[in-house]
């Protein structure tokens, strides 16, 4: 069966969903080829009995109006639900206790999260000079911040966002708006401050500010939701063979010979190893390029309590684990706490997160030890007296792209790629940011150089 359209796109997760939304409301004919039987790519919410586990992202802060405007166009506006008020609260264990993180300047003096000369070495942070070359993570926070606020602010951070190592990533393509405000303003704090009436003018809004949202039925509700939009644009079950570039444009061979789809325009928005294995022919270097991201591998255990079995209040949002403490998790959310209906009545939902770059070893143990492993850290920190009562394991050996050293100098080469291939875009979590929000403003970006595109095509090579 042959079909021309003006663009294909690879992938049904987020980044490719909304991608082609964006052209579809452009009026653009668009088919997204997703091999998986349903929408989502790593976002995908399960119901059982009660207990609502997410396997991918738990929640996405609405740090873009782009979001309200897919609610929209998508009919979910009214299965939105945003975070309880108490998960605005976050912890970090040190020295054995959970200390909230502080949120204002009264509370930061107060935390006994940092030592006092930690906190006045706050004070010298305007004077220090910029970076002369690209830094890790920890790198610029030792120079601007000092040790003790790399120890127990960053590095619990980076592992509960990257599941990554602070002294691997690089703060320019891991945390660009952090790396900015130094380029821009010489230090964090003037930078914070002075760039408020900036992100105001833009329509966004930080992070430590945006409200977090998920919905009634989980953050699979998103993808569907532009599937279902999509209507038959949405194809599942379509494995993407190969592409290959025509004089007047480009061949999508899907399924074997089943199908094969032409196209103006291609995106492909897949993991980084399909989307390797469907460019190989027409770009042999990216396989090799595209495997020098690293992805650690990360276990989710979700586990389930009786509430008078859990003597914490869990009134928050959960808590962060830095590598200093030597425990087996990363961190824990209190997932009954944020949302409602993730647990049945009297009981509390907790989502663990294990291995990542930290201790990749220990994502790999047997279900049985890693929910033991999970609880000798969970008894002690929330009180925990009995047994759970529902437990689901959900494993990733590639779980999230790592922006490390050299990262940038991927992403540029594989945009080198796209200048010798008119038509061809690439994108997905592993160039533009691995949020949420990070992927849909990334989607839009994408479709506006598509349109572009289209608009002003090349001469025909034939």
């Amino acid at each position: 069966m042959n079909e021309s359209v003006d663009v294909a796109v690879v992938g049904g997760g987020i980044s490719g969903l909304a991608t082609a939304w964006w052209l579809h409301k452009r009026g653009r004919t668009v088919v997204v080829l997703d091999r998986a039987n349903e929408p989502g790519g790593t976002m995908k919410s399960i119901r059982e009995g009660g207990w609502l586990v997410e396997s991918g992202p738990n929640s996405a802060l609405e740090t873009t109006p782009l979001f309200q405007t897919l609610f929209d166009d998508c009919g979910i506006k009214g299965d939105v639900t945003y975070g309880n008020a108490s998960s605005n609260k976050r912890f970090i264990l040190r020295d054995g206790r959970l200390h909230e993180l502080p949120m204002t300047p009264p509370a930061f003096l107060t935390s006994p999260l940092w030592s006092w000369s930690a906190k006045a070495r706050l004070l010298l942070e305007p004077f220090v000079g910029r970076a002369s070359a690209e830094e890790s993570i920890a790198e610029f926070v030792r120079r601007r911040l000092g040790r003790e606020f790399l120890d127990y602010a960053i590095n619990p951070f980076v592992a509960g966002v990257y599941a990554g190592n602070p002294e691997q990533l690089s703060v320019r393509a891991a945390f660009p708006k952090l790396h900015a405000l130094e380029a821009e303003y010489g230090s964090l704090i003037l930078g914070q401050i002075r760039g408020a009436r900036k992100r105001k003018l833009r329509s966004e809004k930080a992070k430590d500010r945006a409200r977090m949202f998920s919905f009634r039925s989980g953050m699979q509700t998103l993808p569907t939701g532009l599937a279902r939009a999509l209507g038959e644009s949405y194809r599942k079950n379509s494995e993407v063979v190969s592409i290959r570039r025509t004089g007047k444009g480009w061949i999508v061979d899907v399924g074997p010979g089943e199908v094969q789809l032409k196209a103006r325009a291609v995106v492909t928005a897949a993991p980084t190893r399909e989307t390797g294995r469907i460019l190989a022919v027409m770009a042999p270097e990216l396989p090799e390029l595209l495997d020098r991201i690293p992805y650690p591998p990360v276990s989710e255990v979700f586990l389930g309590f009786r509430r008078g079995d859990v003597r914490h209040r869990l009134d928050g949002f959960g808590f962060l684990v830095p590598e200093l403490e030597r425990r087996n998790i990363l961190g824990t959310l209190w997932s009954s706490t944020l949302f409602p209906q993730r647990a049945p009545d009297g009981h509390v939902a907790l989502t663990t997160f294990v291995g990542g770059s930290r201790q990749p070893q220990l994502a790999g143990l047997a279900d049985e030890r890693l929910v033991e492993a999970v609880m000798n850290d969970l008894r002690p920190l929330l009180g925990i007296s009995g047994a759970p009562v529902y437990a689901k394991i959900v494993r990733w050996d590639r779980a999230i792209p790592q922006y490390a050293i050299g990262h940038l100098d991927i992403v540029a080469r594989i945009h080198e790629v796209e200048s010798h291939q008119p038509g061809l875009f690439v994108s997905g979590n592993f160039i533009g940011g691995i949020s949420v929000g990070d992927c849909v403003i990334q989607s839009e970006r994408i479709a506006d150089r598509v349109e572009v595109f289209l608009n002003n095509p090349p001469p025909s090579r034939d």
